[in-house]
């Protein structure tokens, strides 16, 4: 069985493949620029890339990429694929979701894999530790780190442990078909987490409150406008309000999801000169 992952240059993906090759599972890693002997182009932008990447491949790991998931999923239905795990977002839940630039792209790919006949796996994990590198050219700078709500709080889960799941349905026939939402162990607030980071780095790294418009208008070169004022809304409406924290991570895996301290001390070179 040869199963694709796509994204092979993301977090998740680079933790699911040695967890894949592990079980003697064959795997071909997609990306829009391949590397290695059994990567291939697979740009989920590029339709044209999409009979090569599926040719011969029983199952796929899939992001939300939703320009072409039309054509995705019925090049996939041409080449036999009978099973596809997307790697979603707990975003989905949100009220208006078809209105929010952080949900509409999951929720549109999710639709299109459930109206298909392939089976579908759904993982909606909330916010990634790896989020946290946002921050990183701050730090390393020793500038304050701006936060317009730095009492939010949020699930942060570790790529390891999505991919670790990915892996659980791929390989389990009777973990398949079902959406699943992952969070990790701890909900933590903003506040808390550059905290741990801080404990991580061995140095207090200093906060700045500033206002939603402030925040904005510094990101403005890196987050475009509708994008930002989702992402603060979400923030707003997560202000002292503390985190639904699910187990399906140990469910899915047999063992506790890793904290945002363990993700911490593993990163905190990208946080130092």
């Amino acid at each position: 069985m040869t199963i694709l992952v796509t994204g092979g240059r993301g977090s998740v993906a680079r933790s699911l493949v040695p967890l894949l090759r592990e079980q003697g599972l064959q795997v071909r890693v997609g990306s829009s620029a391949p590397e290695g002997a059994d990567a291939v182009r697979c740009d989920l932008t590029d339709p044209t890339t999409f009979p090569a990447a599926l040719d011969g491949v029983a199952s796929v790991f899939l992001y939300a990429e939703p320009s072409h998931v039309g054509a995705f999923v019925t090049e996939a239905v041409n080449a036999g694929v009978r099973h596809i795990v997307l790697l979603s977002s707990a975003a989905v839940f949100f009220e208006k979701a078809d209105e929010s630039p952080l949900a509409k792209s999951h929720l549109d790919v999710e639709r299109a894999l459930i109206g298909s006949p392939i089976q579908a796996t759904l993982l909606r994990p909330g916010t990634f530790c790896g989020n946290a590198l946002a921050w990183s050219w701050a730090i390393k700078s020793g500038e304050p780190i701006s936060l317009p709500f730095p009492g939010a709080h949020c699930d942060p889960i570790h790529e390891a442990d999505l991919a670790a799941c990915a892996a659980a349905v791929l390989t389990d026939p009777a973990l398949a078909g079902r959406p699943y939402t992952l969070t990790g162990p701890q909900s933590l607030t903003f506040t808390e987490q550059i905290g741990i980071l801080g404990r991580a780095i061995g140095r207090e790294i200093a906060v700045k409150p500033v206002t939603r418009e402030e925040w904005k208008a510094q990101m403005a070169g890196h987050v475009r406008g509708d994008f930002a004022d989702a992402l603060l809304d979400w923030w707003q409406s997560c202000d002292g309000v503390p985190a639904t924290l699910t187990g399906t991570v140990e469910e899915l895996t047999g063992r506790p999801a890793r904290t945002f301290e363990s993700w911490a001390r593993e990163h905190a070179g990208s946080f130092t000169r």
